[in-house]
């Protein structure tokens, strides 16, 4: 009975190290740009503050940010602090500024869009929307963040080239939503079949975590089994 005991014992030692490891390693992460209120500026959403959003938060190579919107908003991303504080990139190089979705001041009907940027580099990146000259930037459609190494880049990301700024909406308020695919091939138009790709960041890397996960947790605790069994 003592020794059944014991195994029952060790057993249950064995498990709990399984679930503390698997609870320890970190998936991508998938963040909504200001959680409900969605990606606007506060002519729209006067209680918008993005940088107060972002504070706090861990970003890291392979996340996602979801940034929903509508047409009469955009999303730019630049590695460039003079063109971050200018609200405008239509100066900036291609190399370091990345105009993700575009919108049509001139277009009075909008329609919703929700835009997948990942973070591809390490430091300081900063988001603004460049939208009536960049009015919209200046009334606080805009934060900086800054991402660390984490797990790095898995090879879905790593293996691509740099993404191509969005073209331009068309302005057509019967278009269904658009989305940036996380292939970067050119954008397509949302279908039922496309439906889920708004939260795909918490999933689009499993295989790649769960490989991770086994190379690592499962001889660890391979060495923890022969130790307590042998």
């Amino acid at each position: 009975m003592e020794q059944r005991m014991i195994e029952s014992n060790k057993f249950g030692l064995l498990l709990l190290l399984l679930i503390v490891t698997l609870s320890s390693a970190e998936a991508y992460k998938n963040y909504t740009v200001g959680d409900s209120l969605g990606w606007y500026d506060t002519t729209v959403k006067s209680s918008v503050d993005y940088q107060k959003w972002a504070s706090g938060k861990n970003f890291s190579l392979g996340d996602f940010l979801m940034f929903n919107t509508d047409t009469n908003h955009s999303v730019v991303q630049t590695y460039n602090f003079t063109t971050y504080n200018l609200c405008n990139y239509e100066d900036a190089l291609d190399n370091d500024t990345t105009l993700w979705s575009s919108a049509d001041p001139s277009n009075t009907a909008t329609h919703p869009v929700t835009v997948a940027v990942p973070l591809l580099k390490e430091g300081t990146t900063y988001f603004f929307s460049n939208d009536y000259d960049g009015d919209q930037c200046r009334s606080g459609q805009r934060f900086q963040i800054n991402v660390t190494h984490g797990q790095g880049l898995p090879k879905s990301l790593a293996d691509e080239q740099a993404p191509a700024p969005v073209d331009q909406v068309s302005g057509d308020d019967s278009a269904p939503d658009t989305i940036v695919p996380s292939n970067f091939n050119n954008p397509r138009d949302e279908t039922e079949d496309d439906r889920g790709d708004a939260s795909m960041a918490k999933s689009i890397h499993l295989k790649s975590w769960h490989r991770i996960l086994s190379a690592s947790s499962m001889f660890f605790l391979g060495c923890v089994f022969h130790f307590f069994m042998g």
